[in-house]
């Protein structure tokens, strides 16, 4: 359906209800095609937690199922909506205006108190408040009378005639900093509701920026040619963030994802033979290590150990300070089984720390991880899994014991390309601890960007990971190192096997 409107001359705009896909990445694939010429909007039904996942990881956990459609969908540029109304405010915003180049909204009302409203609904949806410029507001001076307020939101009062509208919407509109404009109106008893729905077709006609109307308190929305009206100010503002949205979308170039100098598919497809080979399920530390240096992937040096002696031998070939990490097939998540212990500053300290685990863990204990202690840095989680229908999915946040407490993080679909790499960054709100926050250095983002990248690559080449946490990935000053990995493979599903079909 969606290739046949793309080539229907009489089609401007295709709207979606959907409840489950045949073949997500053909779909995604032909979207992000079709949605570069005509926006496709879609509402998706079965939103619910019902079916979220049951996973060990913290990565299998976060990735409901809600969490990858909605992932897809904005991945392949498609608008979802959450309801039916949205879907119909967001077409007749695409049918009638151009898309906006970016997201600074004026707004222009006669009422002081909607106008506010539409500014935090603009903001609380991802756009921005214009700030206009000393033209703009010397000319509004001149025209609207004192009491009006000639900052955005423009409050022109009640006493607003229609010509008022239409030499404001003019004057606004011609604002370099304005990429977008939404006209609110309350019939007061001295100005007729058709006047000013005419006057705002009149001073939009011929722009290039998308003009927004909302007459509130009107009987029924009233018919504005091409400028599409609401009842609310809220509603309004949601359709213009879902279409500011994918303006940014359809003006991102289209890229491939890039070469990696130091991934090594052939080595990482051994790994995982081997692993399959002996039963699959979570790989041994020596595994995880071999597979992620595969990638070209940084990890902490470390050594197994299933003696005190061992594990001190291990620790000077490491090097003081090391952490130790007790190992087992039930100490999945170690830090609450109380498996760790930091800071080992020499042998006696290592001895000492292997007897408390024998004696905390007993039997759960197979032996433990030596490891280089790395303190220094951002604390990251890197995470990924194969999707039974959706495919290779990553996962990238703010890492350490706060995963699952702030649950800050964002979702792509693999294999990632450099400008959704950076995407995938911007989504998550510790990107401000990469950058320095409240006095700390900066980190090298360069660097997480690029694990994400071999990440997401992993994932594609092999279908077989079911789950992947690399928990947590600390960001240095330079370069990004791997402290914690765990990676389950089993054999993949028929979906994965035929998502490898050239359509």
């Amino acid at each position: 359906m969606i290739q046949f409107w793309a080539n229907d001359k009489r089609t401007d705009v295709i709207l979606l209800y959907l409840e489950s896909f045949g073949n997500p990445r053909k779909f995604s694939q032909i979207a992000a095609r079709v949605g570069r010429r005509k926006p496709i909007v879609a509402v998706k039904a079965g939103r619910s937690s019902a079916g979220a996942r049951a996973a060990s990881s913290h990565t299998g956990a976060r990735a409901t199922n809600d969490v990858l459609i909605n992932t897809l969908l904005r991945q392949s540029g498609v608008i979802r909506t959450h309801t039916l109304e949205e879907m119909f405010d967001v077409a007749a915003l695409l049918a009638n205006q151009p898309i906006p180049e970016s997201g600074r909204v004026a707004i222009v009302t006669n009422a002081g108190g909607p106008g506010i409203l539409a500014a935090d609904a603009c903001e609380a949806n991802g756009l921005t408040v214009a700030s206009l410029t000393e033209d703009t507001t010397t000319a509004l001076r001149a025209l609207l009378p004192p009491a009006a307020s000639v900052t955005n939101p423009v409050d022109m009062i009640a006493s607003a005639s229609a010509d008022d509208y239409r030499r404001t919407i003019q004057i606004v509109l011609s604002d370099p900093n304005v990429d977008s404009l939404l006209t609110i109106f309350i019939p007061p008893i001295v100005t007729v509701a058709e006047e000013v729905a005419n006057a705002i077709q009149q001073a939009a006609a011929g722009s290039k920026k998308p003009v927004l109307a909302t007459f509130m308190g009107v009987q029924n929305t009233l018919a504005v040619g091409t400028i599409p009206t609401y009842l609310f100010p809220e509603s309004a503002a949601v359709a213009l963030a879902h279409v500011t949205e994918y303006s940014q979308w359809r003006r991102q170039p289209v890229a491939a994802p890039p070469h990696l100098a130091e991934f090594n598919r052939d080595r990482a497809r051994e790994v995982v033979a081997a692993a399959l080979a002996s039963g699959g399920g979570w790989l041994d530390p020596a595994a995880t290590n071999d597979f992620l240096k595969a990638a070209g992937v940084s990890t902490a040096d470390a050594r197994m150990a299933t003696t005190a002696a061992e594990a001190e031998e291990a620790a000077s070939a490491i090097g003081f300070p090391v952490v130790m990490k007790g190992l087992g097939a039930t100490l999945l998540h170690k830090t609450e089984a109380g498996a760790v212990r930091l800071g080992l500053k020499d042998g006696d300290a290592v001895r000492m720390a292997f007897t408390e685990l024998q004696t905390i863990l007993k039997e759960r204990l197979d032996g433990v991880l030596v490891q280089q202690m790395v303190t220094d840095g951002v604390e990251m989680v890197v995470g990924g899994l194969n999707d039974r229908l959706l495919g290779p999915v990553i996962m990238a946040g703010t890492g350490g014991v706060f995963v699952e407490l702030l649950g800050d993080t964002a979702f792509r679909m693999c294999p990632l390309t450099e400008p959704e790499a950076r995407a995938l960054i911007e989504d998550v709100r510790g990107r401000v601890l990469l950058r320095g926050y409240r006095g700390a250095p900066p980190v090298d983002e360069d660097a997480f960007r690029a694990l994400l990248l071999a990440a997401s690559q992993l994932l594609d080449a092999c279908p077989e990971i079911e789950e992947m946490d690399l928990n947590p990935v600390i960001v240095r000053r330079k370069g990004a190192i791997v402290v914690d990995a765990r990676i389950k493979v089993g054999a993949p599903g028929e979906s994965h096997r035929s998502r490898r079909i050239s359509y």
